[in-house]
């Protein structure tokens, strides 16, 4: 007989932990196939600056041991400038957090085999997926199938699922450090912060981040789109690597600060508006959709969310006889994810891509623009919502609206 579940899910990382755990929690029978070696897990995908939000803690259950500090306050930072507002935050030690999915999975009922890479998808005579082969010529048969891999989405590739193009692909590089000036008589206090600053002078096309994780202690990295805005500001032959070198080199704040050995953290993700997420007998979920903020990056609350919304989806399928796991019987995860994972996508990545156009002195002026309006606005516009949006816009900004809208059409 077959090895057969009601679902098989690719990828052990938060978006595929948390499906596993939904769906074990309901008594379905799962396995997860994670690629990495379970003595070493998570140490090749332990990649994220884990900054997440103190709703997604407790939406999901997750204990303050795995949190290595609590924030206060967001910040954003431009090159002359910066601006703080109250938003409760949390740090999270990113591989003990996913130790804890898989296991509290496991406790539900979930099974784990780890060495176990995905490579394809087995299909039926009809071209509809029944499977997958793992580690080689292993086979595991399901009734759904969850792609959580990210961007190596082999399954939803090569269902046609997902287009991951290239020009949206965001690289970046973190650094754990101790002996920060996290309260530089210069900067905002950062002892119980995440920063984000705009410059493109340390990021181009992208942005730079300080989350505390103690009195002295921080995550400390960069990101940027590979696109044409960062080959407009960047220099020729400088590396991620070097732009954070740089960075941590002139930033008074990192004057006595260390390199913690072995806390290097590297990832990607694509910023692009989703396709198609689902076809007969098979769901993408977390980066593979891509799922991540378009923003500032946040992807661990909008992948755990777009988990929970294929979660319900199968739950739906699987106990209701009279309705199928065809693509028309999965199609509530797409209303789920535009209404509850993502909603005002298209809103916020025209935002991002502006915001990400914008020259160095426009960040400054968005510092001075945040101050004079009401407080919730920077959490409106990170919404979304157009209003808010409509007034951090001046009429001197129409060159770039300009440029943005002729940028659009030639590549289209």
């Amino acid at each position: 007989m077959p090895d057969r579940y009601d679902v098989v899910v690719a990828g052990a990382g938060p978006a595929g932990a948390q499906c596993a755990r939904d769906l074990a929690a309901r008594d379905y029978d799962v396995v997860v196939l994670e690629t990495e070696a379970e003595a070493e897990f998570p140490r090749q995908s332990n990649k994220s600056t884990a900054g997440t939000f103190p709703s997604m803690m407790a939406s999901f259950g997750i204990p303050d041991d795995v949190v290595m500090s609590y924030t206060d306050d967001v910040v954003l930072e431009s090159p002359s400038d910066y601006y703080e507002t109250y938003q409760p935050g949390a740090v999270l030690e990113f591989a003990e957090f996913k130790r804890f999915l898989v296991e509290d999975g496991r406790e539900s009922g979930a099974e784990y085999r780890f060495d176990a890479r995905v490579s394809r998808p087995i299909l039926d005579d009809d071209e509809v997926i029944e499977g997958v082969k793992y580690a080689g010529d292993e086979t595991v048969y399901g009734d759904v199938v969850v792609d959580a891999t990210g961007p190596a989405a082999p399954i939803a590739s090569a269902l046609d699922v997902v287009d991951l193009e290239r020009g949206n692909q965001a690289i970046g590089i973190e650094y754990e450090m101790e002996n920060v000036d996290l309260d530089h008589p210069e900067y905002a206090d950062l002892r119980r912060a995440m920063m984000l600053r705009l410059d493109h002078e340390i990021a181009p096309g992208g942005y730079s981040w300080v989350f505390a994780t103690g009195e002295d202690s921080a995550k400390v990295g960069l990101c940027y789109i590979q696109n044409d805005r960062h080959r407009e500001f960047a220099e020729d032959g400088t590396t991620i690597d070097g732009y954070l070198e740089e960075w941590i080199d002139e930033d008074p704040r990192f004057a006595d600060a260390e390199r913690i050995d072995g806390k290097v953290h590297r990832g990607s993700a694509h910023i692009q508006r989703p396709g198609r997420m689902h076809t007969d007998g098979f769901i993408a979920i977390g980066d593979t959709v891509p799922t991540i903020d378009p923003l500032w990056g946040e992807g661990i609350h909008k992948g755990m969310k777009s988990a929970r919304a294929a979660a319900v989806t199968i739950d739906r399928c699987l106990t209701d006889s009279d309705r199928p796991t065809d693509a028309d019987g999965l199609s509530m995860y797409d209303e789920l994810w535009h209404e509850e994972v993502a909603p005002r996508m298209n809103a916020r990545l025209l935002l991002t891509e502006l915001l990400y156009l914008a020259p160095n002195e426009r960040y400054d002026r968005l510092m001075a623009d945040l101050r004079r309006t009401d407080d919730d606005t920077l959490e409106r516009v990170n919404e979304g919502e157009k209003r808010a949006m409509a007034r951090l816009v001046h009429l001197d900004d129409l060159p770039l609206l300009t440029k943005y809208v002729r940028e659009r059409v030639g590549s289209s």
